[in-house]
């Protein structure tokens, strides 16, 4: 084997990848690739345009020159299913093979693009994506989490532009931010960020940064992943995107509150300059400072003025003081007048007063009672000498019938039973049925004694009745209630006690019997065996 080996020519690395060029040239020459542009990230600062052709199973890499570039009727686009026509070549710098594209023409969207359409669409109706749900970033944070890999530039990128602008303090949640786990740990770090807790162990952020470079969609297709998107979505932290560059969109920049073009450009929204800010506020009160001056030269200036044109003070109260003079020589005589015009009003008051005083008010009802009294003895007296005529006059009429009527029925009670016995002595002697007769005549015997007897009660109840009548009309039944029966010394009754004199002797019946009293110096009788009545009861009936 060495032996054959040194029968082989040797060749340089150029001149192999010279060989292989020409040969992939020769044996390929023109051909039409169909796929979709992967990559694309616009023309490079030197014209050429680099991106890939790919399927679903391969990718090829593809240039355009600077100068069939600028002719191009249709230009790439990322994601735009082309067929591109071209030659196939090498790169010996690189040892690739890549397709020189001298035309395109479009071929449809797609299949990745179609998948993310399709995505954005159905989360978008969900509502995950409405500008309402965006939440404002805090003007200066004190902490900021940052979700993205540990190892990258991305990081040092943004710690530093923070350092630059306003020191804060940051957190990193290192996670993948290409390959298949990517999406699952990039939700999982959002959801870690919003469980912690305010003022524990760990500080809660107040505001996160979701960050990754530049790629390909392929690279960023992980921040294209539902679990991603509703994670940020449901983060009560702010949230801002800043996958990939400026050309670069995710589903995830839809469903954050702020979309950076990059992670530098992060940073730099999410935390002002502090230099900026200090002169800001330094200039801002600088200028509030000189505005003060300002408005207290003014009003300095304004007071002076006004304090020219105002009059003197023994101007402004000379007027006043004339008015006080006046008042003063008027107030006497106003006082006097006001003073008698109230000693009227308070005399007709007084006046009015005493005509509804208690005391008019009670002799007024006294004089009424007296009369009322005098009235109700005088009728008293009538009613009673009525009663005592009525009553005499039927105890006489009673008494009278009494002595005729009972001699008269005794009487005509023994006639009849002369009669009786007479009638039944002949109806024995004539009459055959005599115990028939017999038999009826005692019947009736039978029912006139009881009759005699309630006719006998029906007069003693009319005697009773009357007899009633007769004591409840009496003088008698009105001392029961507590009255007094005042006689002079002929025994006549007293009606007025202003026809009293002093000295006269005075007979008081009550109830429980009689008394005498003699008339004291005034109207009001003091008694000679018992308590003297009180000075008000000057009537006839205590």
């Amino acid at each position: 084997m060495p032996d054959a080996q040194t029968n082989l020519p040797e060749v340089s690395v150029s001149e192999l990848s010279g060989a292989i060029k020409r040969t992939v040239e020769d044996a390929f020459g023109y051909v039409r690739v169909r796929g979709e542009i992967s990559g694309y990230r616009g023309p490079h600062t030197s014209g050429h345009a680099y991106f890939a052709l790919k399927d679903a199973s391969s990718k090829i890499e593809a240039v355009i020159w600077k100068g069939v570039f600028g002719r191009m009727r249709i230009r790439p686009e990322e994601g735009l299913e082309v067929i591109a026509t071209g030659k196939v070549s090498t790169f010996p710098g690189k040892s690739s093979y890549q397709l020189v594209i001298e035309s395109i023409e479009p071929a449809g969207v797609g299949a990745l693009l179609a998948q993310l359409e399709e995505r954005r669409r159905r989360l978008a109706a969900e509502g995950l994506f409405d500008p309402a749900r965006k939440q404002l970033l805090p003007y200066l944070p004190r902490v900021i989490g940052v979700v993205t890999s540990p190892t990258g530039a991305v990081i040092r990128d943004i710690i530093h532009r923070i350092s630059d602008r306003f020191p804060v303090h940051v957190l990193v949640w290192p996670v993948r931010v290409q390959g298949e786990t990517s999406s699952a740990e990039v939700a999982s770090a959002i959801r870690g960020f919003n469980a912690l807790k305010a003022g524990g162990s760990v500080p809660r952020p107040d505001v996160l940064v979701v960050a990754r470079g530049g790629g390909s969609l392929e690279d960023l297709w992980g921040f294209n992943d539902e679990a991603v998107v509703r994670a940020a979505a449901e983060s009560a932290i702010p949230l801002v995107s800043a996958v990939g560059h400026e050309t670069d969109w995710t589903l995830i920049d839809h469903a954050a509150d702020v979309r950076a073009p990059t992670p530098t450009g992060a940073a730099e929204m999410i935390v002002p300059v502090r230099a900026e800010l200090r002169a800001t506020s330094e200039s801002l009160g600088a200028r509030l400072r000189g505005g003060l001056l300002r408005l207290v030269e003014r009003r300095k200036t304004e007071f002076r003025a006004v304090t020219r044109g105002l009059p003197s003070p023994d101007i402004l109260l000379a007027q006043p003081r004339q008015r006080l003079d006046r008042a003063a020589e008027k107030l006497p005589a106003a006082l006097k007048t006001s003073i008698g015009q109230r000693r009227l009003h308070l005399s007709a008051l007084t006046t009015r007063l005493e005509q509804r005083s208690p005391r008019v008010a009670l002799a007024t009802q006294r004089q009424r009672l007296n009369g009322n009294a005098e009235r109700l003895a005088s009728a008293f007296e009538r009613n009673l000498a009525l009663a005592r005529t009525s009553l005499q006059r039927d105890r006489d009429k009673v008494a009278a019938l009494s002595s005729r009527l009972l001699p008269a029925f005794q009487r005509g009670l023994g006639e009849r039973r002369g009669r009786l016995v007479g009638a039944l002595k002949l109806m024995e002697n004539r009459s055959p049925d005599f115990t028939r007769e017999r038999l009826k005549l005692t019947g009736l015997n039978t029912r006139l004694a009881p009759a005699f007897q309630r006719g006998l009660a029906e007069k003693r109840g009319r005697l009773g009745a009357s007899v009633n009548l007769m004591q409840s009309l009496s003088y008698e039944s009105v001392l029961q209630r507590g009255y007094a029966l005042v006689r002079d010394a002929s025994g006549a009754p007293v009606r007025n006690a202003k026809a009293l004199s002093a000295g006269q002797a005075l007979h008081v019946q009550v109830q429980s019997g009689t008394f005498d009293v003699v008339v004291a110096s005034g109207s009001a009788p003091a008694a000679k065996r018992a308590a003297p009545l009180p000075p008000r009861q000057n009537d006839l009936f205590g």
